[in-house]
């Protein structure tokens, strides 16, 4: 499985890239591969605070409906367009094309309580 550096993780399998005061998120490669393919993700509203941990949209794929949860707390700001028309980016393209949303981040503090690329691949290994 895919694990990009520079990243922080859930074990629930989300990511969250952070670039000064914002952020992204979305769901890791491993998340997506047990999915399978993505048909819907429904726009988190622009706006929300969300918490740490807190349900912040949910998705669906042709074998399961799952909540996508906030890897740090927020305001969301904005979403990926691109995903209303084309869910399927989540599949391919994860970490890049695939984003979900986009937060303005309360506390960036909070990722101490989350995996870096290197915890998180090894929490991976003992999945397998």
């Amino acid at each position: 499985m895919n694990v990009t550096e520079g990243y922080f993780y859930t074990k629930e399998h989300e990511w969250v890239k952070i670039d000064g005061k914002k952020a992204k998120i979305g769901i890791t490669d491993y998340a997506q591969h047990k999915l399978g393919d993505i048909t819907f993700c429904e726009p988190p509203e622009k706006g929300f605070n969300v918490k740490q941990f807190g349900v912040i949209t949910g998705i669906e794929s042709v074998k399961a409906a799952s909540d996508i949860y906030s890897p740090v707390s927020g305001k969301v700001i904005g979403f990926n367009g691109e995903l209303e028309d084309n869910p399927g980016l989540i599949n391919s393209s994860p970490f890049e094309k695939g984003w979900i949303a986009e937060l303005e981040i309360s506390d960036a503090s909070e990722t101490k309580n989350l995996l870096d690329a290197a915890a998180y691949k090894k929490y991976l290994e003992g999945l397998e």
